[in-house]
This record gives C-alpha cells, sequence and structure tokens, in this order.
C-alpha cells in the first residue's frame, strides 16, 4: 500500500486503498478514468474501493502529470456516496455506487484541494481560479483570480481569502471569496 495521503474530511459510504500497482488479476468491476485508454498509458492510480452499499470494484485514474507540485491521492466528498481520486493534478470524483457515473475537473492541473467542511464544498485550485464542488456536484467557479497562481491564505466559515499576481501591475493581489456564491467581495 502507498503512504499518499487521503483526507477524509467529510463523512463517507466507502473505503478506500490505494494500491502500489494494479493487481495481476483484475477484480469483476473495474473503472478506467478518464475512459481514453492512451492517457492510462502513461501512468495511473490504482485504487481499490468499497463502497457500503455496493460490490467493490478497482479504479484506475490516469496520471495528468508526474511533478511533486500536483497533488495525487483521495479526498471524501461533500456527498457521502462521492469519493475524490487526484492523479497527478488530474481531479476525478466518482460515484462509489455507480462508478461508471464521474466527473473530471477540468482544471489541468488541479494544484490544490481544499475542504470547506462549514460551507460543505471540496475546492479545487488552479492557475487561475477555484472550482467548488458540493453535495450535489458542481457549485460554482470563482472568476479568474489571477494570472498565474492562486494561494490561499485562509478559509473562515463561508469566506475564503487568498491572493494572485496581477500581469498588468505586476503585483500579487488579494481577494476575498463567497463560499456560498463563488463571488468576490471587498
Amino acid at each position: 500500500m502507498n503512504t499518499l495521503p487521503a483526507i477524509l474530511s467529510f463523512p463517507h459510504n466507502w473505503e478506500a486503498q490505494i494500491l502500489a500497482a494494479r493487481p495481476l488479476i483484475l477484480p469483476p468491476r473495474h473503472f478506467v478514468y478518464p475512459t481514453q485508454v492512451e492517457e492510462v498509458e502513461r501512468g495511473a492510480l490504482e485504487v481499490m474501493v468499497r463502497p457500503q452499499n455496493a460490490p467493490e470494484f478497482l479504479a484506475t485514474c490516469a496520471v495528468g502529470f508526474r511533478d511533486p507540485a500536483v497533488p495525487t491521492g483521495l479526498w471524501s466528498a461533500p456527498n457521502p456516496d462521492d469519493l475524490c481520486a487526484v492523479s497527478g493534478g488530474y481531479a476525478y470524483i466518482l460515484h462509489t455506487g455507480a462508478p461508471e457515473r464521474f466527473h473530471m475537473i477540468p482544471y489541468r492541473p488541479v494544484l490544490q484541494v481544499l475542504a470547506a467542511v462549514e460551507a460543505r464544498l471540496l475546492l479545487f485550485v488552479g492557475h487561475r481560479g477555484i472550482l467548488a464542488w458540493g453535495a450535489e456536484g458542481h457549485a460554482w467557479e470563482s472568476e479568474k483570480l489571477s494570472d498565474e497562481g492562486v494561494m490561499i491564505t485562509g478559509i473562515d466559515g463561508a469566506v475564503l481569502r487568498g491572493s494572485g499576481w496581477n500581469m498588468f501591475t505586476d503585483r500579487e493581489t488579494p481577494w476575498v471569496l463567497d463560499l456560498r456564491s463563488g463571488k468576490t467581495f471587498a
């Protein structure tokens, strides 16, 4: 078993184990994410998932980038049946009761994953913005917060604080974001 992070901030109806390699004998239920096989040939995160109310399955999640700056690991999500697997900055939300249903977060790569527990959101930080995932799925996506590199400085209830580099002023510009709407305010 690998020692990659499993961040379980939200209640969840599953157990998962990151495997060091794909099993020689595949289990009866095996799902590949995304469904294009050529992406998996670059490498994959192999996760054995055991949902509470469904048969176990192997999730093969294609690696995005082999760079220590991008995350790899497992996160619980606001919906207790969802599992978030991040493989080299490619983020996948898997519905553990119906693993053929999945969503791939559009940021390539996701640079950071944060649990905003009070707001019941999983936040995906990219180079220029943030995408929020709630119990019902995609909640919102922020406006552009940076021209290159979003930095989070704190979460306080329904408020997210951070900064981003502004190309026109050549300075770090602070911002404050409402986690309920995804809108910035002063």
